[in-house]
């Protein structure tokens, strides 16, 4: 099939393995946490594959992705092969550039701080208050660090192949994390681990509820 400029075949769609190893654990958490939400926003959707597969789950929410231009026409073959009707177009986002308008009570995002500079995680905490509806609740999945320490001997080895790529890259402590969260306006609600050493850390903004054990 000839594919025109910034589109892609529907037979050479990018894959990711990784959401279809995660994603049944991460919805676990997101129907309880995002069963009163009805617009989310995910920010950094990749491939698009965790967004169709939460979106046909959870069919309540209307599920907006985004990312930076060069992925977005890999996201718009996954949305277009998928069907949903609660999965408008994507939309381009760079967390450094121009954010949306238009408001939504929840965001999501999922391994991502770790590939950002730390300005840019700094700038998407910043600019949450401009997209996150009050009580809106922001959910992150990936592997975090506590205490300055590496949760396991492979999320070290995997923070080294970052480095690797990208003096700039690597696990984030998720104290700082949490700090860029409250200067934000957002309180931690969850910080719950995961399989594969990860953990999904949820906030609400305003006054939450208390944090789960």
């Amino acid at each position: 099939m000839k594919v025109g400029a910034g589109d892609t075949a529907m037979d050479d769609k990018p894959d990711a393995p990784s959401c279809a190893r995660n994603r049944e654990p991460i919805l676990a958490v997101l129907r309880v946490h995002f069963a009163d939400r009805r617009r989310v926003l995910e920010i950094g959707s990749g491939t698009g594959q965790h967004a169709i597969f939460f979106a046909a789950a959870l069919a309540h929410l209307e599920w907006q992705t985004s990312d930076r231009a060069e992925h977005l026409p890999g996201i718009r073959a996954w949305l277009a092969e998928a069907g949903l009707a609660n999965t408008p177009p994507p939309l381009e986002l760079d967390v450094a550039g121009a954010w949306p308008a238009t408001r939504h009570d929840a965001v999501f995002s999922a391994n991502t701080l770790h590939i950002m500079h730390w300005h840019e995680v700094e700038i998407l905490f910043a600019r949450l208050p401009q997209v996150l509806a009050a009580g809106g609740r922001l959910a992150i999945y990936g592997p975090f660090n506590q205490g300055g320490r590496f949760s396991s001997e492979s999320n070290a080895a995997f923070d080294a192949w970052l480095k690797a790529r990208g003096a700039h890259q690597g696990i984030r402590d998720i104290e700082a994390v949490d700090a860029l969260a409250a200067g934000a306006g957002l309180g931690l609600v969850e910080n719950r681990a995961m399989p594969s050493n990860n953990r999904l850390v949820v906030w609400q903004h305003g006054r939450p509820p208390a944090p789960a054990a």
